[in-house]
This record gives C-alpha cells, structure tokens and sequence, in this order.
C-alpha cells in the first residue's frame, strides 16, 4: 500500500513539473494556457522579454505593468515559474 502511495506521489510530482510554464522560455500562446494571463498580458510579457529575460518574481512584478504580488502568487499557483522558481512572496492584504 505504501508503494502504491509513494508511485501515485511521484507521478503527480512528475506532471507538475511538466506543467510549468517559465515565463523567459515560453510562447505567448503557453503564458494564455495559464487562468488570467489573457492576450494583452501575455504580449506585455513578450515585450518586457525582448529587452531582457527576468531576473526573478520582484523582477517580473516591477517590468511588467497590471501585474502584483496577487497576481504573481496567482500565476504561480496555476504553474508560471521564473526562472524554474516558484513565486514565494505573500500577496499584500487589501483593506476595505
């Protein structure tokens, strides 16, 4: 039984892996697979990109307009990484 666990565990590690999306590497059409990251966004990306690959999360969050902690701790819960890192920052509490 614990064998059977263990495999079931490796293969859900083995296909999360496979579904991150790197924003230095990936293509517009990947980064629009990821829930929220729409044409506009996606191609604001691409832009920044072409100036220079991103360093890491604080990197992304500052070159690219629209986007947050919020929304970078959303993205990478949905399988964006930068450079094969996952986003490890806590989004900002919003107060009403």
């Amino acid at each position: 039984m614990l064998k059977k666990i263990l495999a079931v565990m490796a293969m859900l590690y083995a296909v999360t892996c496979f579904a991150a999306v790197d924003i230095n590497k990936a293509a517009a059409a990947d980064l629009e697979n990821i829930k929220g990251v729409g044409p506009s966004l996606s191609s604001k990306i691409v832009d920044e990109r072409k100036k220079g690959n991103f360093k890491d999360w604080g990197d992304f969050i500052a070159r690219v307009k629209g986007v947050g902690e919020g929304n970078a701790a959303k993205f990478s819960a949905e399988g964006m990484t930068v450079n094969g890192a996952v986003f490890n920052g806590t989004p900002a509490v919003v107060k009403k």
